[in-house]
């Protein structure tokens, strides 16, 4: 995390140097305040890579020596017939239809079908307890 830590550390110090060089030639506030807005976006996406790479232990991608082979191994559990992310991209679609022509009564309902498939997706493998019957 280090690595990408310091990629928005560097997007920072971009985006504040470029609002203070904007507002300086152009004398114009709102794209000022945007990148200002935009520094500070980067600053909470840095600052939380920072944090969480404090915690976690060193990644082949943080060591400058590392081999390809380093990273192999498993990478964690995708399922691999889940038709849910298909439910969510459609619900979403919907969503942004309805926001698009303003039909609250369908934004109702896309918001509705969103939250099933999101839970749905995040629920798929959940079994529930062992009975003690």
């Amino acid at each position: 995390m280090k690595v990408e830590a310091r990629l928005f550390d560097i997007t920072t110090a971009f985006f504040f140097l470029s609002a203070i060089v904007y507002g300086v030639w152009a004398k114009e506030p709102v794209g000022t305040v945007g990148l200002i807005l935009t520094g500070g976006l980067s600053l909470i996406v840095g600052t939380y890579f920072h944090f969480i790479a404090r915690r976690l232990d060193q990644r082949p991608e943080d060591n400058p020596d590392a081999e390809v082979s380093d990273g192999a191994g498993e990478l964690g559990f995708f399922s691999p017939g889940s038709y849910w992310p298909v439910a969510l991209a459609a619900s979403a679609a919907l969503a942004a239809f309805a926001m698009a022509f303003w039909q609250i009564w369908l934004l109702v309902i896309a918001i509705v079908l969103i939250l099933l498939a999101v839970g749905g997706l995040v629920f798929e493998y959940h079994t529930r307890p062992n009975s003690t019957d």
